[in-house]
């Protein structure tokens, strides 16, 4: 009988430990002006008994080999540090977290130099329709929504018990399969699933106090939305301010070098900070064109 009771006591540990992970195909249109152009990103939904998080694949992948690379060359003690940008970063830079059992959401994002957590204050607010039809193998109901300045139409299914979905939306009695905007602009579509073991994501790398690398190591500087969209607003209207903050800092410490390089489009490399922040702010500027039609338009107004 004591054998029984253990058996069971270590199953039940196992499934706590366990991550389901769901595959999301990300179709997003990020210039209003050019429809034509549709990207695809592939995005992860990890959840377990404490909550969920959802976060691009490629970028998970990108992260964890630049980690591992950087790990190596600070414990080689040698003292020389180089990151190198990887070939497929992932187009998707932020992470939503869902805290259970109160749903207690965050985004997680860069602007510039500096890495912030938001908290949601609003939650999804569902109308449950009547409406049903199967997609892949799930058979699904719809429901709609108004959410971040975008109304919203969802498919999810009671077959998978968890009320939870893609980016920020959860609270229908089922996993949302599939969600798009009005606009066809922002579709997210259940495409695979399975079942990891142990913690969905690798640890956060702590950086020696000497080492300072931008988007590696450091913590979140948790905000408000509406403390958000002061800080967004200010980096479109200043895209370099941050870096040369840095590089003014940098200037009084002895021990301290930065140093800032970049190539321009037809090969030409930059070295004098000046011609440096200038193309930086151009080409800031010509991709926040270029990527005028965010998921939430709420955030960015």
């Amino acid at each position: 009988m004591k054998t029984k009771v253990l058996f069971f006591l270590l199953v039940g540990i196992l499934a706590g430990a366990q991550t389901n992970r769901f595959f999301y195909e990300y179709k997003f249109i990020p210039d209003s002006n050019n429809k034509e152009e549709v990207k695809k990103e592939m995005m992860l939904l990890d959840i377990n008994k404490n909550g969920s998080a959802y976060y691009s694949h490629d970028k998970f992948v990108a992260d964890s080999t630049s980690r591992a690379e950087l790990e190596k060359q600070i414990n080689s003690g040698s003292g020389n540090i180089s990151v190198n940008r990887r070939d497929r970063p992932g187009q998707v830079s932020y992470k939503i977290t869902k805290d259970y059992p109160d749903f207690k959401t965050y985004l997680f994002t860069n602007i510039s130099t500096d890495k912030y957590k938001i908290k949601e204050d609003k939650k999804p607010e569902w109308k449950i329709l009547p409406d049903k039809q199967k997609i892949g193998e799930y058979n699904t109901q719809k429901a709609t929504t108004s959410y971040g300045g975008r109304e919203w139409t969802a498919w999810f299914s009671s077959d998978i018990p968890f009320q939870d979905g893609p980016y920020k939306f959860y609270g229908l009695p089922g996993l949302i399969v599939k969600i798009e905007d009005a606009t066809g602009s922002h579709i997210m579509t259940l495409v695979g699933n399975k079942k990891i073991d142990g913690p969905a994501q690798d640890k956060e790398m702590q950086l020696p106090d000497n080492v300072r690398i931008l988007g590696m190591g450091g913590k979140e500087l948790e905000i408000t939305k509406d403390q958000y969209k002061k800080v967004w607003k200010a980096y479109v209207n200043d895209p370099t301010k941050n870096m040369r903050e840095m590089m003014m800092k940098s200037g009084g410490d002895s021990n301290t070098k930065v140093a800032f390089k970049m190539k321009t489009a037809d090969g030409k490399e930059l070295s004098d900070p000046n011609q440096v922040f200038k193309e930086m702010e151009k080409r800031t500027k010509e991709t926040l064109q270029k990527n005028n039609n965010p998921i939430e338009p709420d955030m960015t107004k």
